[in-house]
């Protein structure tokens, strides 16, 4: 693991070096397991580290039994009367778990929704609402069994059907959720990809609900991280004629949600900066839920949110630059790895000047990672050279699947001389000696500091070269990256599962979150190799390819990575349980405990 796992030296470095050791020490036996995957860690909020889903075995049939739920006995603890606190940097964009993209989303949604499975502690794939399951000897067929005491808050069971139509939902065109590659291509569920692509009713989607409580699913393929797909919320079930009652309305409000899971949402509208998430008595593990409720506030300006944190009317919130040196002594402060993989994407399709292969990779070159992470981000971020970011994937061999940051140096790197020679080439083969671009930057704090020192790079080492900030709401400038309407954009993305194709699969040809447009044909036969061709059971071949598509992405400049998200956090000293993952949900609050 590199050396600069999650958190610099002055982070309590020994701690979290010996927490990411782990991590990934877990991973290598997963990855043993499974075949195919990495994954693992351990954390709470005395000792907080990365946690990842675990793999799936795909060798003969298995149950999982009730038993492994990962929660501890309801006798162990005393019930809180009190609600936890929250902060946000941005406000919820969805609700519906079909149509969300993004991690806020994510996690406010698992608060009252479950999957049919969940994460424990430790990152491992455990029973939700999946009593057991069981896996066909081929690999291609999971029978799930819901809980017979799992409800909606509305008094009706969770059924089979429910899961069935929600995956349709998830791959129907008409709706167009932007998260139904997961099905597809990630989940390889039987006729997903070609409805998908209109060719197949959504009927066809290859999950049955065989009786009430009994759910089906066929994949084209052995998916060796599938089970940890399951606790992902695009995955989550919805019920019918509650979503059809709705109408337009659906997940817009309390009234237009329905809770299966341990908080019910009673206070909320679109864009809230605060809302409200009360203990669902109903739940089938409330005895092991020991909050009163989530009180979320919405903050992104960081010295308001520091100072409610100090006043207590926060119980946790983020901590960014100059704070972080306030704070970094405090014994309530912790450096979590957060999994977020922050880059550039420059508009290949539609810029004629990012079209220009020497242009991108000249503004890659002049771009000094170490500044951003160390003089304004200051929360332990670890600069990034390669499109598969650190620390949340391990190989055959138990090693970090981006443990070698140096291996794309040629291409991405902080060379000012070799980005003035690409800049050069550019403007000659353009026939211009001067190029003015917009990029596309959140509201938020962080952000917005990065984008500054980002312009001031590009300005000082290329001449004649002009960028224009456009800060905009984060819901705003995700729509402009997805409907192509932007120059360059400062976004992000976190793994939502323990696999380099949770980040590499973006990139093939007409993905929703392939925001430049940029098309491989070469790239495309590499990734279906990958996940449909021989090598989807060929682990150290299928990594020896991945690694081979990933070079195609850095050889083009498709991106221009920046730095692996290292949250810096401020959490009270009576909460303890909040589990942090660097996978899909990155903080989950079933387990969490405040004390009176």
């Amino acid at each position: 693991m590199s050396k600069r796992s999650f958190a610099s030296k002055f982070f309590k470095e020994e701690l979290i070096m010996k927490k990411a050791k782990a991590f990934l020490a877990v991973a290598m036996a997963a990855t043993l397991t499974a075949g195919l995957v990495g994954c693992g860690g351990n954390a709470d909020t005395s000792a907080p580290a990365a946690n990842a889903p675990a793999a799936a075995d795909n060798a003969g049939t298995q149950a999982a039994s009730a038993d492994n739920s990962g929660a501890a006995p309801a006798e162990t603890v005393t019930a809180g009367t009190s609600d936890l606190n929250v902060m946000l940097e941005t406000p919820v964009q969805s609700l519906d778990p079909q149509q969300a993209t993004d991690g806020t989303s994510f996690e406010v949604i698992a608060n009252f929704t479950d999957g049919l499975m969940q994460m424990d502690a430790d990152g491992q794939a455990v029973n939700a609402l999946a009593e057991s399951y069981d896996l066909s000897e081929d690999g291609l067929t999971y029978t799930f069994h819901i809980r017979e005491d799992a409800n909606w808050s509305n008094g009706t069971p969770v059924t089979a059907a429910d899961f069935v139509f929600a995956w349709q939902r998830a791959v129907d065109p008409n709706v167009a959720s932007e998260y139904s590659y997961m099905l597809s291509d990630i989940g390889q569920i039987k006729n997903a990809a070609e409805i998908i692509a209109g060719e197949v009713d959504k009927s066809e989607l290859g999950v049955t609900a065989v009786d009430e409580k009994t759910l089906q699913v066929e994949l084209n393929v052995p998916v060796s991280y599938f089970l940890s797909l399951m606790y992902f919320p695009t995955y989550y079930p919805v019920n019918e004629e509650f979503f059809t009652s709705c109408g337009d309305t659906y997940a817009t409000s309390p009234e237009t949600v329905l809770s299966n899971g341990a908080f019910v949402l009673d206070s909320y509208e679109p864009a809230a900066t605060a809302f409200h998430f009360t203990k669902n008595n109903d739940y089938y593990d409330a005895a092991n839920i020991q909050l009163a409720g989530l009180n979320y506030q919405v903050i992104q300006d960081s010295q308001q949110a520091l100072m409610s944190y100090q006043t207590g009317a926060l119980d946790t919130t983020l901590v960014n630059g100059e704070q972080v040196d306030q704070v970094k002594d405090d014994p309530e402060f912790m450096a979590i790895g957060a999994g977020y993989l922050w880059y550039v994407a420059p508009n290949i399709d539609a810029v004629e000047e990012l079209k220009n292969l020497n242009i991108r990779l000249a503004l890659t070159h002049a771009i000094n990672r170490d500044s951003i992470t160390t003089d304004v981000l200051k929360d332990g971020s670890a600069p990034t050279y390669t499109a598969v970011p650190m620390d949340f994937a391990a190989g055959p061999d138990g090693s970090d699947y981006s443990a070698d940051q140096t291996k794309y140096a040629d291409v991405c790197s902080y060379d000012a001389d070799k980005a003035l020679e690409y800049w050069n080439a550019g403007l000659a083969e353009l026939g211009v000696s001067e190029i003015t671009l917009d990029m596309v930057v959140d509201a938020d704090d962080a952000p917005q500091k990065v984008a500054q020192v980002l312009k001031e790079q590009w300005e000082t080492t290329l001449p004649g070269f002009t960028v224009n900030l456009v800060v905009e709401p984060k819901k705003q400038r995700v729509e402009d990256l997805q409907n192509g309407n932007f120059e360059l954009g400062l976004t992000r993305w976190g793994p939502d599962y323990a696999d380099p194709m949770t980040y590499l699969g973006m990139w093939i040809t007409n993905n929703s979150n392939n925001y430049g447009l940029w098309s491989n044909a070469e790239y495309d036969a590499m990734i279906a190799e990958c996940t449909t061709g021989d090598l989807c059971t060929d682990a150290q071949g299928r990594w020896e390819r991945l690694y081979d598509a990933e070079k195609i992405v850095m050889d083009e400049a498709v991106i221009f990575p920046l730095y692996t998200q290292c949250n810096a956090v401020m959490m009270s000293s009576k909460v303890t349980g909040v589990d942090f993952h660097p996978v899909a949900l990155n903080r989950v609050y079933k387990s969490a405990v405040k004390a009176e």
